[in-house]
């Protein structure tokens, strides 16, 4: 242990829900803790989610918990817009180069907004999957950590514009900052770099990218949420048209020797919860999910079932082949082979929804000269046991799992990490 009480460094990278927990067990625990996020706020996916299983409540719930324990640890370095470029050194003491992007907004920042009322600048807002636009200078959400505005440099215009700089009445805008360079030991690091969605446009047949009322199901926990593009009304994204007809495409390229040959385990019980985000809008809209097998583990089953009881819901067990558009109303058809019935479906609806599945987030641009290379199975997904001492996996960049998942696995790699700490330390 250290002179000053601590017991070790610990360096985490990723800061969602694995990410975010990982830091505050390892740090109410007496480990100092630096915590690397490459977006400019914490709560990763879980953040851009309507609700969440297994209480069905909204993200807000619990990752406000997480931000005060956060705000109240004088243990934790958070440092955003920020990624891992080198790990050097060896096992016990790694020597770790992290590249931070500039806010080009200080901390004087109050949140007040008249930055975003004097900014002419446009740009895709990827919180809500690129189906709204923000400012150059934003807020990604309301209840982000740390709730500060930022600046994307790639579109802002910089000084020749300065137009927020002027309306700024805390001097808060700071167009000139540059990129620095932060370096940090760490006795143990742990990788909660969590997922990405398979790329949709890539599966042949399933039309994604052809027509604007085809989206994957990251784009529909936007639409159904209160902050989302369309203040959580689910509707037609090609003509605001009200949904009387809906389709879920479950294992959109999971399954599947030519894409994903995993499956990803959330994806059936998550379009069964965003059918329901359905029915509270549309009492009398008729939803249809498309399904190879329906996995509902543990006590979700108790959900399947209850789900299984609307009489305008129906499953049908079937991959889907092929989605056309109707160029006259926008609507959809979906085809596919009701194997249950034995007969072909060409179904007419006025949206689609893919269920893609889940794939580790690339942390391979991260040069490890400590000795080795990250381990990693056939799907991409960290293993349990690393080459190199200290490196542990968390969530979802080992496996595909839910929300209450992540938080218990995130917490014993914290207790992980906290034992090769106190052992570095010669306890």
């Amino acid at each position: 242990m250290s002179g000053n009480g601590k017991k070790g460094k610990v360096l985490v990278i990723g800061g969602g829900i694995s990410g975010i927990t990982a830091v505050i067990e390892a740090s109410e625990a007496g480990c100092e803790v630096v915590l690397v996020e490459k977006n400019a706020y914490l709560g990763g996916r879980v953040a851009r989610m309507n609700q969440y299983f297994p209480k069905l409540c909204p993200p807000s719930c619990g990752l406000e918990i997480n931000y005060r324990r956060l705000r109240a640890s004088t243990n934790i370095r958070c440092l955003t817009l920020s990624q891992v470029e080198k790990i050097t050194g060896e096992p016990g003491r790694y020597q770790v180069s992290i590249q931070r992007t500039p806010r080009f907004v200080n901390n004087k920042c109050t949140a007040c907004g008249e930055c975003v009322k004097a900014c002419p600048v446009d740009r895709p807002d990827e919180f809500n999957a690129g189906m709204s636009t923000t400012k150059a200078v934003y807020v990604p959400f309301d209840m982000a950590y740390p709730l500060q505005y930022v600046i994307d440099g790639d579109v802002c215009p910089g000084a020749e514009c300065g137009k927020c700089v002027e309306a700024c009445p805390y001097d808060a805008i700071e167009l000139d900052m540059k990129p620095e360079t932060v370096e940090v030991e760490a006795q143990a690091i742990i990788w909660a770099t969590g997922w990405e969605p398979y790329e949709a446009g890539q599966i042949e047949g399933l039309g994604f990218g052809s027509s604007p009322n085809i989206i994957t199901n990251v784009m529909m926990e936007r639409l159904a949420a209160k902050n989302g593009p369309t203040e959580g009304k689910i509707q037609r994204p090609s003509d605001s048209k009200e949904v009387e007809t809906i389709a879920f495409v479950q294992c959109a390229g999971s399954r599947d020797e030519n894409y994903l040959k995993h499956c990803s385990g959330v994806c059936c019980m998550g379009s069964l919860k965003q059918a329901r985000y359905v029915r509270e809008q549309y009492p009398e809209a008729q939803i249809y999910i498309f399904y190879i097998d329906i996995r509902a583990p543990g006590r979700l089953e108790d959900f399947y079932a209850e789900v299984q009881k609307d009489e305008k819901l129906q499953l049908i067990k079937g991959k889907v082949a092929k989605i056309t558009e109707d160029a006259a109303s926008g609507d959809l058809v979906v085809e596919a082979e009701d194997t249950l019935a034995g007969e072909r479906v060409n179904q007419k609806v006025n949206l689609v929804v893919l269920a893609t599945g889940i794939v580790p987030a690339d942390a391979a641009k991260v040069s490890i000269e400590a000795g080795g290379n990250l381990q990693r199975d056939e799907h991409g997904f960290l293993t349990n046991d690393q080459p190199l001492a200290g490196m542990l996996g968390a969530g979802c960049a080992k496996r595909p799992v839910d929300v209450a998942a992540c938080v218990r696995d995130a917490t014993g790699t914290a207790l992980k990490a906290l034992q090769i700490c106190v052992e570095q330390a010669g306890e």
